[in-house]
């Protein structure tokens, strides 16, 4: 594959929604959020995203997320892309959200469809423009209707598209094919907004993944991805495989927020997998499955068995 044949990656290539580290009795623990930083731009990442679902968003204050965005700027130094999750289900708020975002220091904004209130198709346009409209930074729209309740329209993305600064789209709608024609019919870049479908999506033209077992696989998905980019999908797809307990163990609950963070302790890059309600913290019994897939890729020694 040509250089000219790569996508364009505005946000970079390899990004993780990244955890928000608690202190034991919940509040937010700053040294944890730049260690965890640290942690990921050793292993393959070009960019972070911080709160957003997997950095459980809703639970924290502005205050406090606008804390994460300095801490994590502050720590990667200028070459990693810092996007922040600036989304919510009001307009007025995400605005100031963006506006704070871009005074902490952030590279680009993550604006989630807006939940809940199941907005119509010029509703969801009109709350992306005013997104858009409120700094100078690049924004990545993120399409979750399984969370959302609400499906973007490919007319509404190519309506948004004409907006210089709406220039991404995070998708998380399952449905690989019509991306791949969103992709196309749009012009935007597509992030993965879904393990599992990472590969499919690269493999498609996809500018990159917004990963969450990205916490403990960085440098296997930056595998994947710099396979993928030199045509090798041989390779790529044996990353993949590897990748699929840690996937399994992490997202097939539902629960990755709270899964993540029980990796994360296993593997010491946090010291405790603390979660604010309405989140409750991952039992022995799910920790310890866990830790069976991250057995089953290589990340910890061990041997796989039945449940406890």
């Amino acid at each position: 594959m040509s250089q000219l044949d790569l996508p364009a990656r505005p946000f970079g290539a390899l990004l993780t929604a990244m955890a928000t580290p608690f202190k034991e009795d919940g509040p937010l623990d700053l040294p944890a959020v730049r260690h965890l930083a640290r942690h990921l731009v050793d292993h393959g990442h070009d960019g972070i995203v911080v709160n957003g679902t997997t950095g459980e968003a809703p639970t924290t204050t502005d205050q406090e997320k606008q804390q994460i965005i300095e801490a994590v700027r502050e720590t990667v130094g200028p070459r990693i892309k810092v996007v922040a999750g600036v989304g919510t289900n009001d307009t007025a708020h995400s605005v100031r959200l963006a506006a704070d975002a871009a005074a902490a220091g952030a590279d680009g904004l993550l604006a989630v469809s807006p939940y809940y209130s199941r907005p119509s198709q010029s509703g969801l346009v009109q709350h992306f423009l005013r997104i858009a409209d409120a700094t100078e930074l690049p924004v990545m729209i993120y399409d979750i209707p399984g969370r959302s309740a609400v499906h973007l329209h490919e007319d509404t993305l190519g309506e948004l598209a004409h907006h210089e600064r709406i220039v991404a789209v995070k998708d998380a709608t399952g449905q690989a094919g019509a991306a791949f024609q969103k992709m196309v019919n749009t012009g935007m870049a597509y992030y993965a907004g879904d393990d599992l479908l990472g590969l499919a999506y690269l493999a498609s033209g996809g500018a990159g993944i917004v990963s969450v077992v990205g916490h403990v696989t960085g440098d296997i998905w930056r595998q994947v991805i710099e396979s993928v980019d030199q045509a090798d999908l041989p390779t790529a797809r044996r990353a993949m495989a590897r990748m699929l307990p840690v996937i399994d163990s992490v997202m097939g609950s539902g629960q990755g927020a709270v899964m993540i963070k029980a990796a994360l302790e296993i593997l010491e890059i946090l010291p405790r997998r603390t979660v604010r309600l309405p989140l409750a913290e991952a039992t022995e019994l799910e920790a310890g499955h866990v830790r069976r897939g991250l057995v089953a890729a290589g990340l910890i020694p061990g041997r796989t068995g039945p449940a406890e």
